[in-house]
């Protein structure tokens, strides 16, 4: 959808670039730029997670052995395998243990939007910086920009939230709640416990950076909606009632 506004750029009557960086002083231009920056954080702190979660395993000939189980992004957990604890496989009690949980879907998508915001910003300030003078002129340019800026705010505050919920069942997942659901645990003379997961602080800064620009664009809407001939015309009407 971002190229909706892009794509007038290539036409004729926009062959005149005037750069001009006065609209960056003003709010419609420098919410651009924040919305650029959060759009980044986004889908770094949440595409880039990589992390582990540790076990300590004592069974057959095998004592305290640490077994982990390396996930990241897109988080399709049941596809992460703990490693073994001894090429014994425990005297043959132990058998591969997956992760439970696949939230792919609501990884991708919130940095899936991200991604996308992140190039609608790039094409929006190269029209509000190189083109000002017609978006200004062209009552289409703030229209269209206006219907990006609600679809955006509302699928910010779905992805954001969908993507929460994900991060707290990534975290059950992942985390100490694991350890009574695995079979070879329950083996004969064998004991599993707990040791550690890797800290997920950067993805809870990947939930606030979505929440930052569900309020972001969601106040957008009011500086795009004051350059449109909606506000004009309902200028006209309060004035000549």
């Amino acid at each position: 959808w971002w190229w909706y506004l892009l794509a007038p750029l290539v036409s004729p009557r926009m062959a005149g670039l005037r750069v001009d960086f006065g609209l960056l002083l003003e709010p419609l231009g420098f919410v651009k730029v924040l919305e650029w920056i959060f759009s980044i954080f986004a889908f770094a702190t949440c595409g880039g997670f990589q992390g582990e979660t540790t076990l300590l395993v004592s069974c057959k000939g095998v004592v305290n052995k640490t077994v982990t189980a390396a996930f990241a992004y897109p988080f399709r957990l049941n596809t992460v395998v703990f490693s073994e604890p001894d090429p014994k496989r425990c005297g043959g009690t132990w058998a591969d243990v997956y992760l439970m949980g696949n939230f792919s879907s609501s990884a991708q998508f919130f940095v899936t939007l991200a991604v996308l915001v992140f190039l609608y910003c790039i094409a929006a300030l190269v029209v509000y910086i190189g083109y000002k003078h017609e978006y200004q002129q062209n009552s289409k340019f703030p229209l269209t920009d206006l219907a990006i800026t609600v679809i955006t705010a509302f699928l910010w505050m779905i992805s954001t939230f969908v993507w929460a919920k994900a991060l707290a069942d990534i975290k059950m997942s992942t985390g100490a709640s694991i350890v009574p659901g695995i079979a070879s645990c329950k083996a004969p003379a064998t004991t599993c416990s707990f040791a550690s997961v890797t800290s997920m602080r950067t993805l809870n800064v990947s939930v606030v950076f979505g929440l930052l620009n569900m309020v972001l664009w969601g106040g957008n809407i009011w500086f795009v909606y004051k350059d449109t001939n909606l506000h004009n015309q309902s200028n006209r009407i309060s004035q000549t009632l």
